[in-house]
């Protein structure tokens, strides 16, 4: 062997796998988040949740050192963090915000022991703090029957007015696919596939490419496609489907319910995107499929599910008190 050869360091063949190394219960806070982060990526979390829930455990971080291992990490620490944050930090945290830090923290920890790398969760006794909205006016079932029987007269038009479809064509949307008014707004003809007349669906789109993984297909029913129809005919969109803002469209829901004497706000988007979920669960489909129709994260889901839950029992108990 002359001089300026060397044996190599490793045989062929056994060279050490250069993957990033398995977390133990040894690594950083910072580490953690870091394989922490590429989870919720992978399992598709919205990126504003990804984003709230890695500044918290940052917090964390700042407050008991980013380079403090995880598995020394005990539920005391975790409630003496959120005294801190609530009374000794300085800046405001409304209940709003303790509760999603707490979130935060279950998530986190929940995923380290589930991925063997903390035998117990020390956030499963953290002291949580119970912040909900109120439950949304959701308009009822007999509400949206008389909505539709007064757009489908709007739509065959009568000796005083002429036919107008769009009314019926924007309630009848809304409550099939439970999008928001921006995304109603993005909406233009061709993200209408009507290639399979029986079996049309709406693909809800997002120019901003950080909203992409908003982006999802929903199915509609065939006979809207008449009533699209109708409407393509009566105002030509040049770009999107809706020629008119979003204030006008608020104008139209509101103009339906005053024409019917419900309550004030009772036809909003809002309302009606609930009105279509709690359809949904109603008619017993999968809550996975109603998560990934309204373009709901894992987390946001859990609250959204709780919500449509409560309000069943309270449509059931007004039907029991009728």
């Amino acid at each position: 062997m002359s001089d300026d050869q060397q044996t190599p360091l490793f045989p062929p063949g056994t060279l050490p796998d250069s993957g990033p190394p398995r977390l133990t219960a040894e690594a950083s806070i910072q580490a953690a988040l870091g394989a922490f982060e590429q989870h919720m990526e992978e399992e598709g979390f919205a990126l504003n949740t990804r984003k709230a829930f890695a500044g918290d455990i940052r917090l964390l971080g700042k407050y008991l050192g980013i380079g403090q291992p995880v598995g020394k990490i005990g539920t005391k620490n975790l409630n003496d963090f959120l005294n801190w944050l609530v009374y000794e930090r300085g800046v405001p945290c409304s209940n709003k915000s303790y509760a999603r830090r707490v979130t935060t923290l279950k998530v986190f920890f929940g995923w380290l022991q589930e991925s063997d790398v903390l035998v117990m969760n020390p956030a499963s006794a953290v002291i949580q703090i119970s912040v909900t909205s109120p439950l949304p006016n959701v308009p009822t079932d007999d509400e949206i029957d008389q909505a539709l029987a007064a757009t489908s007269a709007m739509r065959a038009g009568s000796e005083e007015e002429n036919p107008d479809a769009r009314p019926h064509l924007l309630l009848t949307l809304l409550l099939q696919t439970g999008i928001k008014k921006g995304e109603a707004m993005g909406i233009v003809p061709n993200h209408i596939d009507r290639e399979t007349p029986d079996a049309p669906f709406l693909f809800v789109r997002y120019k901003n490419p950080n909203q992409r993984y908003k982006e999802r297909k929903i199915e509609l029913e065939p006979e809207w496609l008449a009533v699209l129809d109708e409407y393509l005919a009566q105002y030509r969109p040049a770009t999107t489907l809706f020629t008119c803002t979003a204030r006008n469209l608020e104008y139209i829901l509101t103009d339906i319910a005053d024409s019917l004497e419900l309550e004030k706000g009772k036809l909003s988007f809002e309302n009606l995107r609930w009105a279509s979920a709690l359809r949904d669960y109603k008619n017993g489909a999968s809550h996975d499929k109603i998560r990934q129709r309204l373009g709901l994260s894992k987390i946001t889901w859990r609250e959204t599910k709780s919500k449509l839950e409560k309000l069943l029992v309270k449509e059931r108990d007004a039907a029991l008190a009728a």
